[in-house]
């Protein structure tokens, strides 16, 4: 059986070449790369929303130690007053643990404390250290930040 000059053709035409299917694996590599380098923006993001959560949360912490202690922990005592209590002056009248551990950022940092705070003398302030771990960096966020 022989075939035709036609029969030769369909079957040549038929499939795809290997440089369609290189330019197409390309193509889609490329869309992956925008999609993946987006994706790394977005989870920096929630990071920092994160942080701005957790700011509420030792911040509400925070006013449940000075209802019962009659202050703030001073930044000496840090926010591991809220662990265990503080042996160094001033020692609360009243004292409750209020969490479990000292909070980590979610760069896996131990969160800041100042009282007073650095901006505004007559609040706490709450800071993470930001991506890079190092203080008074141009990354860091502040609960006294607007």
């Amino acid at each position: 059986m022989k075939l035709t000059n036609q029969s030769l053709n369909a079957r040549r035409n038929s499939g795809f070449t290997l440089l369609e299917m290189v330019i197409v694996l390309g193509i889609i590599a490329m869309i992956l790369g925008g999609a993946i380098f987006s994706m790394n923006k977005i989870g920096e993001s929630a990071k920092v929303s994160q942080v701005e959560a957790d700011f509420k949360i030792i911040d509400t912490a925070l006013m449940s130690y000075k209802l019962l202690a009659g202050s703030y922990p001073t930044t000496q005592q840090g926010l591991k007053a809220l662990v265990e209590k503080p042996s160094s002056t001033p020692v609360p009248r009243r004292w409750s643990q209020n969490s479990k551990k000292v909070p980590l950022d979610p760069w896996k940092n131990e969160y800041g404390y100042r009282f007073p705070g650095k901006k505004n003398a007559t609040e706490v302030e709450i800071f993470s250290k930001g991506p890079d771990g190092i203080e008074n960096t141009q990354d860091d966020l502040s609960s006294q930040d607007e």
